[in-house]
């Protein structure tokens, strides 16, 4: 079963609402309401955080944005 969870990331100009889903792998896939972003992170080895795919543009920052905003299991 997909967990989702409506998250938000700052832009450049304003905040950016969607919607997160977290994929089978573990992995979690953001997806803009406007759909001018969509973003997947999922931990590496070290169990950091890290971009694996997604739109360009992109902030660094949006990764650990992300992170912040995922349900504690």
């Amino acid at each position: 079963m997909e967990q989702q969870f409506d998250a938000v990331l700052t832009g450049s100009d304003s905040e950016v609402n969607g919607i997160a889903t977290r994929l089978e792998s573990g992995a979690y896939e953001f997806n803009s309401l406007d759909g001018s972003l969509h973003l997947i992170i999922a931990r590496d080895a070290e169990g950091r955080w890290e971009r694996i795919a997604g739109s360009e543009p992109y902030f660094s920052g949006w990764i650990d944005e992300l992170a912040e905003q995922i349900p504690k299991e």
